[in-house]
């Protein structure tokens, strides 16, 4: 085992070997304060843990002392004091966290025009007033003063930003005129209304292309439902309605699609009163212990691959005897009567069962779709008639997008909230082609790896700064409204967009008009955004029946899964973190692990 090197130091003077620090770098307390030894006998310098006592009041008026030295800052105040803010009390406005694909409606708490906590909106359908860690910590980083704090190009920071508003425009328009490519490229976008202004843009240069992508992908299932129902979209999933759960490595309560809302929904399965005397039964087939998996009723270790068997073993035990098929993939795995028990539970509970895969596979997710349609799942626990918006990367597309620049077929990129050289599979691969592309910008709030090989940065707002919508599935909205002035020289990407297209109005109004037009249909602007939701009706029918062709499927996966003797590998999202797009956020490092309560460092 390789010798672990790293070193960690006490303070600046213990790593530049100051001389004072190295003469007393054995001592636990000062000279002054040595204590009395074990046997009653004072130490050299004569002191009791009276004199300790001493020094430690002295130490906390010392800071006392010097918070009242600090230096004075003059305060001015209202001539005309808004009448929402009273001195000492806080006031709450309805917002939305939105990080590429999660979500969150929120309610803000500010005091003196600043955030300083966020909560959950109780009337949002989906998350239900519930938060995660990621959506407490965002306050914090709308303070980071490493964020970016102004426009660059090259590095150095732009002076005047409508040149550099000419310059990028004219850039633009003259890649456009060539037939080179322009790409946006971004994570998950929830925002109906920015993806309106992606579309004007088009109009403006038609070489334009909106690539999206998610770190953590659900390509798999996307993929999976388009084959079979000819719909490029998630499901909306409700844990609530199912008596019977089988997960294979799908950590639903912890990081996988839209935790905060399953948790909700699981709760409420496990929850026993007076008209509920049963609680739901959970199965579990996972690599490392997830969050989920510790509260699984029946947990299995499986190896990563090994997931497509047992998910084919499952669809034997499953659609075997309702549908009359059978895959002919035949596999030793230890755990086959855990399988045979789940399966018998989910076809006594059919129509009130759910089964889920956190795999990106989209032959396995296929196999999972056939499984939940046998069972009648459809209609019930799951709904394809509102579907989650919240994975919406395409894996494919974004591998197409490097292909094309290593081609040199881009002649502009503009990355929006999206760091795909850190976070992309291909990231490296990108990160070496980007050299060759002749406009590179890029609205991410930091310098991040993708930023860094950026021509321009022109940082996006923090969302508590910012104007804005979100669309998490089809029939639900929610507003995000600014509850502090922008604290550096930022500017929202809708508004950089905006300008570049040649539009003058602000996002503000761009934001107003799109929902009076699209959205509202009659609803109150001012009590939507007092709410911070709105849900609309639907009358379309939700999908129950599919297209199954299992072929192939079967082919695929007996190819790429087979037991294999050895370690594996298996990489996976921590609850805090994510994907590490808040990994600046000290809260999250140093927020324990659930399972494993380690912090701040790496595992390995």
């Amino acid at each position: 085992m390789k010798e672990n090197t790293k070193k960690y130091w006490r303070g600046v003077e213990e790593l530049s070997n100051d001389p004072e620090f190295s003469k007393n770098a054995e001592r636990e307390f000062p000279e002054f304060v040595a204590l009395k030894e074990q046997d009653g006998t004072n130490s050299s310098e004569g002191s009791n843990r009276r004199d300790f006592l001493k020094l430690l009041g002295f130490g906390l008026g010392a800071v006392t002392l010097a918070a009242c030295e600090a230096p004075v800052k003059k305060a001015i105040p209202y001539l005309n004091k808004p009448e929402e803010i009273e001195p000492g009390t806080s006031n709450y406005y309805a917002s939305t966290f939105v990080d590429g694909g999660d979500y969150c409606s929120i309610l803000v708490k500010t005091r003196e025009g600043r955030p300083i906590k966020l909560d959950g909106n109780t009337l949002s359908p989906i998350s239900k007033g519930g938060t995660s860690a990621r959506v407490q910590a965002a306050v914090l980083s709308l303070y980071d003063q490493t964020r970016l704090q102004s426009f660059q190009k090259n590095k150095v920071a732009i002076t005047d930003v409508a040149k550099a508003d000419k310059e990028i425009s004219d850039k633009l328009s003259a890649i456009a005129a060539s037939g080179a490519a322009i790409r946006i490229v971004s994570q998950t976008i929830l925002s109906p209304s920015t993806k309106a202004i992606i579309a004007d843009f088009k109009t403006k240069y038609p070489t334009t292309e909106h690539v999206a992508y998610d770190a953590a992908s659900a390509y798999g299932i996307l993929k999976a439902n388009q084959t079979t129902f000819g719909k490029f979209v998630l499901p909306s999933y409700d844990f609530s309605k199912a008596s019977i759960i089988v997960s294979f490595g799908a950590d639903f309560l912890g990081t996988w699609i839209s935790p905060t809302e399953y948790s909700s929904q699981y709760a409420i399965t496990k929850r026993l009163g007076k008209s509920k005397k049963t609680m739901s039964r959970h199965y579990q087939f996972e690599t490392n212990l997830s969050l989920t998996g510790s509260n699984a009723d029946y947990r299995a270790t499986i190896k990563p691959s090994e997931e497509g068997l047992y998910v084919a073993a499952l669809y034997n035990q499953v659609v075997g005897p309702l549908k009359g098929k059978k895959l002919g993939i035949e596999s030793t795995l230890k755990n086959q009567a855990m399988v045979k028990k789940a399966a018998d539970d989910l076809i006594a509970k059919k129509g009130e069962s759910l089964v889920v895969s956190g795999s990106n596979d989209p032959n396995v997710q296929i196999l999972i779709n056939e499984i939940n349609s046998a069972l009648g799942s459809y209609g019930t626990t799951i709904n394809l008639a509102n579907p989650s918006y919240q994975r919406q990367g395409d894996d494919i597309a974004m591998s197409n997008f490097v292909d094309d620049v290593k081609a040199g077929k881009v002649g502009a990129v503009i990355f929006y909230n999206a760091n795909p050289v850190y976070d992309f599979a291909r990231g490296l691969e990108l990160g070496e082609a980007l050299k060759s592309v002749g406009l590179k910008i890029s609205f991410n709030e930091r310098v991040d790896e993708t930023t860094a090989l950026c021509d321009y940065a022109c940082p996006d707002n923090h969302f508590l700064e910012s104007w804005g919508d979100a669309q998490p599935k089809k029939n639900s909205y929610s507003l995000i409204q600014p509850t502090i002035a922008p604290v550096y020289k930022t500017r929202s990407a809708q508004e950089s967009l905006l300008i570049w297209s040649g539009t003058t109005t602000g996002y503000y109004t761009y934001l107003t008009n799109f929902w009076g037009n699209t959205i509202l249909n009659g609803a109150s602007w001012d009590k939507t955004l007092h709410d911070g939701v709105l849900e609309v009706s639907s009358t379309e029918e939700a999908a129950t029946e599919g297209v199954f062709e299992t072929a192939a499927v079967e082919s695929a996966i007996s190819a790429t899964y087979k037991a294999v003797q050895g370690i594996e590998v298996k990489l996976y999202e921590k609850v805090g973190l994510g994907w590490g797009s808040q990994a600046a956020n000290p809260w999250l490092q140093e927020l324990p692990d659930p399972i494993s309560k380690a912090t701040w460092d790496n595992y390995v």
